[in-house]
């Protein structure tokens, strides 16, 4: 009976002793914000291609200031010095991050100069550390800024001495880390008024009475497909219908696409019209690039009229 005592004694110390050294570790583990769950996830892009070691420096410089920091690339083929082209992608993939996530973006063609290095607080709850140069515009528009801080502070940086041609590793890189481990992104620097920051003159299709107007803002990845600046609402405004025949004006030449869903709804080898992913007026080739066989390229203006 003795000994059955004792056992449960023993028993309930060793289950008090338990519940508390839990309750320690928790404590610990809250105070010191050390928990990998806690950093928040970085989209890191750039237009560095991956040839040499900048990226894999970069992520370094992250990792070493947010040990375990998720790190998700958007691209790092980003046409080189294309800044438009920065902001498409950027707002393409923003949406589908955490609401809380870090992006760090570099499209710097001026760095070194004048221009700033900040970081900007969406109203969705994102940031965003690139510099001040127009990549922020469809954020801006779409999703609204409510602040923005440029970046002075040395301890937001890789150091002291930063290089004149490398800010995304001496600046942006560090800074996007300490905004990921749950810093103060305060400290990194001086307010910027969100009215100053830089932005894109990035022109809209427009429908008039002689039909709609726009332009080609760039390609679709490896495929060559055209990606327009024409909204499939304002495309719809023309009366097109699936299965139409749409006369598309793209530069000096007209050409009469079939209005489809996807690309296996016309023969391999033969052009179409349809609605990209991203819910934008699109030109095409099943199995072929519409950019490489006809020479078209970004800027190249185009026209429909609407439908008779």
């Amino acid at each position: 009976m003795r000994r059955l005592d004792l056992f449960k004694k023993i028993c309930v110390l060793l289950l008090v002793a338990g519940f508390s050294w839990t309750g320690l570790v928790r404590e610990v583990s809250a105070q010191s914000g050390s928990s990998e769950t806690a950093l928040r996830t970085v989209g890191f892009m750039t237009d560095f291609d991956v040839k040499d070691d900048a990226v894999g420096i970069c992520k370094a410089v992250m990792n070493g200031v947010a040990p375990g920091v998720q790190i998700i690339d958007i691209t790092h083929q980003a046409t080189p010095y294309d800044i438009a082209e920065g902001a498409r992608f950027l707002a393409g993939s923003s949406p589908y991050f955490p609401k809380d996530a870090v992006f760090v973006v570099v499209i710097d063609p001026t760095v070194g100069s004048t221009r700033r290095a900040i970081i900007a607080h969406s109203k969705t709850g994102q940031y965003f550390v690139l510099p001040d140069n127009g990549l922020l515009t469809l954020i801006q528009d779409r999703d609204g800024i409510d602040g923005a801080r440029q970046i002075t502070n040395p301890e937001w940086m890789i150091g002291a001495k930063t290089s004149s041609t490398f800010h995304g590793r001496d600046i942006f890189s560090p800074a996007g880390a300490h905004l990921a481990r749950g810093d103060d992104w305060t400290k990194a620097g001086p307010a910027v008024e969100v009215a100053s920051l830089v932005r894109l003159n990035l022109r809209s299709a427009v429908v008039d009475a002689s039909g709609l107007h726009g332009e080609v803002i760039g390609t679709d990845g490896p495929f060559g497909n055209l990606v327009l600046n024409v909204p499939a609402e304002t495309f719809a405004k023309l009366g097109y219908r699936v299965g139409d025949i749409v006369p598309v004006q793209v530069g000096d030449h007209l050409y009469q696409l079939p209005f489809v869903k996807t690309f296996s709804d016309v023969a391999v080898g033969k052009p179409l019209a349809y609605i990209d992913s991203r819910g934008r007026l699109s030109l095409g080739i099943n199995q072929n690039s519409f950019a490489d066989t006809y020479g078209v390229r970004a800027s190249t203006p185009i026209s429909i009229v609407a439908k008779r």
